[in-house]
């Protein structure tokens, strides 16, 4: 089999697509350094699609670097209430923090630099240097990793960082020096769209498929490898939505660990039954209770398997925060993982 492969030819091929296909995304209008930064982070295990209002509403309301290094923890949580991975947007503070003390309120104009900050790796630095500041730097994320995987049939696990740091190297000999923004963003266009994961991409309208080893090879629907994931823990809860007149119970988890500071719904350890969450809740002088749906959250080492009660309560307990469901959307962020008790409420 006579298997081609042009590096220049697929550089030019990859950036006549992008430049024709590049979809419409707030973060290109305007690709200023804050902007390019607060995008990437909030993508990083997140859907562009899922993104888009979280990135708007965060531009709006934090505008630049030193309003970041001085918003509040619980506004920043609210900010980010339903994208998950809360460190991120605590990182994005820290960072902030040090732009403003050594960096003027801006972000540094140099991958190596950017690779100093808290909270910013290889990818990111990577990211923020090409598209914000010109530099011919590799940023190697998921969706590049598997298109070059496919493109040249790299068969080593892409999860190891060994491995990540040599593709950097690989991805660095093909990028024009000063279209570092554009093909840095085409090839995480091409994973995103058409070099698809999950042993579906679309070669057939591929427009580097002649220039594909795996492609033409017949290999591409099996790359990348990847280590098996280790079986996740499962926890089993009961979510006990305590009720006292019109307000609800919610408290705060602690400021370190799994969902640190935000604010949850009581629970107990295991299932129980209406029986035991009656007793548990008696100094409360319980009125009623009432089952609220089953739910399973998964993180990435744990999964959640929930069941739930609406319990009403004649006398508040004294820990904690009661608000009223408005109070409750508009002050406290609320993890994705109590989501369906939290739209349960918003349905009395």
């Amino acid at each position: 089999m006579n298997i081609q492969h042009d590096k220049e030819q697929l550089t030019k091929q990859l950036l006549d697509w992008y430049k024709q296909n590049a979809r419409v995304l707030p973060w290109r209008e305007k690709a200023t350094p804050y902007r390019v930064w607060v995008s990437e982070i909030m993508l990083q295990q997140t859907r562009v699609e899922a993104v888009k209002p979280y990135f708007e509403r965060f531009i709006a309301t934090i505008p630049d670097i030193p309003t970041l290094a001085n918003t509040e923890d619980e506004v920043l949580a609210k900010l980010w209430e339903g994208l998950g991975y809360y460190r991120r947007v605590y990182n994005m503070k820290k960072c902030a923090q040090v732009c403003v003390e050594k960096h003027g309120g801006k972000l540094p104009n140099t991958y190596a630099e950017l690779l100093e900050l808290p909270g910013i790796g290889a990818y990111t630095a990577g990211a923020i240097a090409s598209i914000a500041f010109g530099e011919c730097v590799a940023a190697v994320d998921g969706n590049v990793l598997r298109v070059f995987s496919r493109v040249l049939v790299l068969e080593e696990d892409i999860l190891k960082e060994s491995v990540k740091r040599q593709y950097a190297k690989i991805v660095q000999m093909y990028i024009p020096k000063h279209e570092s923004s554009a093909f840095n963003q085409a090839l995480m266009e091409l994973g995103a769209t058409i070099c698809v994961p999950n042993a579906a991409p679309r070669c057939n309208i591929c427009p580097i498929a002649d220039n594909c080893k795996g492609y033409q090879c017949g290999k591409a629907h099996y790359l990348p490898n990847k280590a098996a994931k280790k079986t996740r823990r499962i926890e089993k809860k009961t979510i006990c939505v305590l009720r006292y007149k019109d307000k609800f119970h919610v408290r705060q988890r602690a400021s370190q660990g799994l969902l640190a500071g935000l604010y949850e719904f009581d629970w107990l350890e295991g299932y129980q039954s209406k029986k035991a969450v009656s007793e548990y809740y008696k100094m409360y002088v319980v009125k009623n209770i009432r089952k609220l749906p089953d739910a399973k959250h998964v993180f990435s080492h744990i999964e959640w398997h929930m069941k739930g009660y609406l319990v009403e309560v004649e006398m508040p307990c004294e820990e904690g925060v009661w608000c009223t469901l408005e109070e409750l959307k508009a002050s406290y962020a609320i993890p994705t993982a109590y989501k369906a008790y939290k739209d349960a409420l918003e349905k009395e």
